[in-house]
């Protein structure tokens, strides 16, 4: 066993030789026990055209936190990795790179071959991701990796739609879809973005025919989109148009006849209660075109451009056409007048397009009967989300939900397992691929050429990666439903709905209990960051320069659930020092070593009982705060404890026996300090896994790896709250004393008789030798009587104590005085402000009471510290 730890700290060359060996070990294999039971998170998958971004580190290391955590409770625990095929983002790329490279299009290749180069491109790019997980420290079972379209993912994923679709709950037609004229597809809702953009209002003149002029006046805010207008509607309770309804206007431009209809639909308050009705380019015109009978008349093809039915406009891009037809309008008289316009406008969430309604025939999920039950899990807290306010962003969106189309104008990802006959027109839908026609037997069917929404197979997600739908897996029988999803709030739409909802759907059981939804990382300003803004920090360039443990308690720290949190590139070099803090900490204690196995002494002594005692609250205070998913306060208290209770402290504390004669004495305090660093370690190792393994190595251990040790337990009998209240007397005494120097720069090496004026007696004799050592004091006198004669005497006052030292040598008594004033004015103040709390109705009613408690105690220790002061300042008056 190594004893010495190298003098400096080099996570470089750390890091990825303690990764290599958990691996090597299977450490991080999740593993069914019978006796244990599971802990399971699936990842969620990132893109496989993906790099690590900020969002990836701060996703990864909230979930590695809980599994090294849930791991050493003693769980079987295992967190499933993978990546998604995602679909138009890796299309788009590998599209781009033929463009760019060979001049060449996907349509020049054909799909097959056009399939073999995005193949190619994932088995190149596809792993980039994990490597820089790994460097990151996550600890997932590797092995059980999958990828969205991996044999069994892809069997889940025809399984699914085969049997929607025999439910009645997968259904084709056309039906208006949210239209990328850019990435040329379809998209769902949720893959629309909304932004308050700045527009016009046109209004526009449409003659009644037979009524020589008389006109009706319609405002848009896409006048392009009337080469595709069918009809007219008014309000069937509006009394300015009831003589026209039944009438027909002439569509200027076109000169085509269309129908002045009446729907309820149309506000009567809102522009001139005449609205254009383009069935083929709104949804609600798509709605009222039902109720009305009115034709439907696409004029844009899937690029934006005007088609065949635009006339003159064919071949315009829609922008260009708008231009065009406002101008010869204006030209015929036909346009009112224009107004300035703010409105919501859909742009596409991959590329910023403005998105285009258009009437498409498209695959939709029937999501009505779905949510139903989606629902009632989040309801009746099957499923939890935390921070809880996330809850109700999840229930709108399911109460609201609309069908889901699913079908995607692309080659990459799932081909929509739906064959055409061209004899019969039947629609067959199958798990395996068929041969012939299941209505008429004709052997010329065509598959669909769509593929699914890449989002699809991911809502299959944590029960496709365990072996579903094979019901006999012994993966999905032990380890699902899994326990706690991870993950950004911007996906709740996107993925944690749709998990929940095929989880239910398909097996019956909510995938997972907790939903622990994160923020965002923003950078030092609050902005968000992007490759627009240039403002995106790079984790490995951070992992590279100060270590993957302190880039992770970086992003840890300070996080609270579901907030979003700015990233400090300073932060990171703190967290480094506090690793060199820890590093250098245990090296001193394995200088001191000669034992060689790690258990506590059978006596203790007043510091000991102090640092166990600390050491059990800050166990159990971690645990609780873990299982609250609190995870930025468990780790602020750990790195309290270790830099302020165990380095600060105790090691200081220690060190007179340590190097003393008293054998004994060296090795009872090598053992506490054995000990409590080994536990202290146990409780770092989910945030800061590297370096806490190096060192534990390093110490007298038991067992392989830290890792795969137990968590932390207190022991009951640590719980001595009054030894450690009289230690800590004891250490307010030397903080007073030493910050009371400080302020007057007296060296240490400037000893002064200390005389302490307390009714604790016992507590100060116990501890003369650490004042002497540590408030550097020539001499300790204890006493319960107060001196008569404080000439020349600085006193300080503690709330056990009063302090003496004849240090009026040393320092200008004016100065002392004044600053005794200074302090008692800003006690009062403080005295004040929580008396005025405490008399506060509203304060004492809502506040909880402890946190009464805990300020009345407040209040009653500053007017002893007061009292102690203004008979200080008489004394010396």
């Amino acid at each position: 066993m190594k004893k010495e730890l190298p003098k400096v700290y080099e996570p470089q060359e750390v890091e990825g030789r303690i990764y290599e060996m958990w691996e090597k070990n299977g450490c991080f294999a999740g593993h069914r026990d019978p006796d244990k039971k599971p802990f399971t998170i699936v990842m969620p998958p990132p893109n496989v055209t993906g790099q690590l971004h900020m969002g990836h580190a701060m996703d990864c290391t909230l979930q590695d936190i809980l599994i090294r955590f849930k791991r050493m409770q003693g769980y079987a625990a295992l967190w499933v990795p993978g990546t998604d095929h995602a679909g138009i983002a890796t299309q788009i790329k590998v599209e781009e790179e033929l463009r760019k490279k060979e001049g060449l299009s996907r349509h020049d290749l054909g799909r097959e071959k056009f399939l073999e180069r995005v193949w190619d491109w994932k088995h190149q790019y596809g792993n980039r991701i994990v490597a820089q997980q790994k460097k990151m420290g996550a600890s997932c079972d590797w092995d059980r990796s999958r990828f969205t379209m991996d044999e069994g993912l892809s069997k889940a994923v025809r399984h699914v739609f085969v049997s929607l679709y025999k439910k009645g709950l997968i259904y084709k037609g056309s039906r208006i879809v949210n239209w990328c004229p850019h990435c040329v597809t379809a998209l769902s809702d949720a893959e629309v973005e909304y932004q308050d953009k700045p527009g016009h209002l046109w209004h526009l003149r449409y003659p009644i025919v037979g009524e020589e002029g008389r006109y009706v006046i319609v405002a848009t805010t896409r006048p392009e989109t009337m080469l595709g207008d069918t009809g007219v509607a008014v309000n069937p309770n509006d009394e300015r148009y009831k003589d026209l309804i039944g009438k027909k206007c002439l569509l200027p431009l076109v000169n085509r006849e269309i129908p002045i209809v009446a729907d309820e639909y149309v506000d009567m308050e809102f522009g001139t209660g005449c609205v254009k009705m383009t069935p083929a380019h709104d949804p609600n015109d798509f709605e009222v075109g039902l109720r009305c009978n009115l034709e439907s008349i696409r004029v844009l093809d899937d690029h934006g451009v005007v088609n065949e039915n635009g006339g003159k406009y064919q071949g315009l891009e829609r922008y260009e056409a708008r231009k065009a037809i406002v101008a010869d309008l204006d030209a015929l008289g036909l346009l009112e007048k224009i107004e300035d316009h703010q409105h919501n406008v859909g742009t596409c969430y991959r590329c910023g397009t403005d998105v285009e309604p258009i009437i498409s025939a498209q695959w939709f999920v029937k999501m009505g009967p779905l949510a139903e039950e989606a629902l009632r899990v989040v309801r009746d807290g099957e499923t939890k989300f935390v921070p809880e306010r996330f809850t109700k962003t999840y229930t709108n969106w399911m109460e609201n939900v609309h069908d889901w189309c699913i079908s995607r104008q692309l080659w990459w990802g799932h081909q929509i397992p739906a064959w055409t006959c061209s004899e019969c027109g039947h629609i067959t839908v199958s798990e395996t691929d068929p041969t012939e026609c299941e209505h008429c037997h004709s052997k010329h069917i065509t598959q669909e050429e769509d593929v699914l929404d890449t989002w699809f197979s991911s809502a299959l997600w944590p029960f496709s990666t365990l072996g579903w739908p094979d019901e006999n897996s012994e993966d999905f029988k032990y380890f699902y439903p899994t326990d706690v999803l991870v993950t950004g709030y911007d996906i709740i739409f996107f993925w944690v709905a749709r998990m929940i909802f095929s989880g239910c759907a398909h097996t019956g059981k909510t995938p997972f209990h907790t939903v622990f939804i994160h923020g965002l990382v923003r950078d030092d300003k609050g902005r968000k960051m992007s490759k627009s803004l240039g403002n995106g920090i790079d984790p490995l360039e951070m992992a590279e320069k100060y270590g993957a443990d302190a880039l992770r308690f970086n992003l840890i720290t300070g996080n609270s659930p579901g907030n979003d949190m700015r990233f400090y590139v300073e932060k990171c070099e703190a967290m480094r020092n506090f690793a060199n803090k820890i590093w250098n900490a245990s090296r001193f204690v394995m200088m001191n070593l000669t034992i060689t196995e790690n258990q506590l002494p059978d006596t203790l002594e007043p510091e000991d009982k102090w640092i166990l005692c600390r050491l059990g609250e800050v166990i159990n205070e971690v645990t609780e705060n873990m299982e609250a998913y609190e995870l930025g306060v468990a780790s602020a208290k750990v790195y309290d404890f270790i830099w302020s209770d165990y380095c600060d402290w105790y090691i200081e504390l220690t060190k007179a026996r340590l190097q003393g004669e008293d054998e004994a004495a060296k090795v009872q305090a090598q053992q506490v300090l054995v000990y409590v660093l080994t536990e202290t370690l146990k409780l770092l190792h989910p945030f800061m896994p590297f370096i806490t393994e190096e060192i534990w190595q390093a110490l007298p251990h038991q067992g392989d790896f830290l890792m795969l040790q137990s968590w932390p337990k207190a022991d009951p009998a640590w719980s001595d709250v009054k030894a450690k209240e009289s230690m800590e007397a004891v250490m307010d005494v030397i903080r007073a004393i030493r910050a009371r120097r400080s302020e007057m720069n007296v060296p240490p090496s400037k000893k002064a008789a200390l005389t302490i004026v307390t009714n604790e007696a016992d507590i100060f004799a116990s501890g003369e030798a650490h004042l002497k050592r540590l408030a550097w004091c020539s001499s300790v006198t204890v006493q319960q009587e107060d001196l008569t004669d404080t000439a020349g005497m600085v006193c300080d006052i503690t709330h056990m104590a009063k302090l003496y030292m004849p240090l009026a040598e040393l320092v200008d008594l004016a100065k002392e005085k004044a600053r005794l004033e200074k302090d008692l004015g800003k006690k009062q103040g403080e005295l004040k402000g929580l008396e005025g709390k405490l008399s506060n109705p509203g304060f004492l009613n809502k506040a909880p009471e402890h946190v009464v408690a805990a300020e009345k105690d407040r209040a009653e220790k500053l007017k002893v510290l007061i009292a102690k002061i203004e008979e200080q300042l008489s004394a010396m008056n």
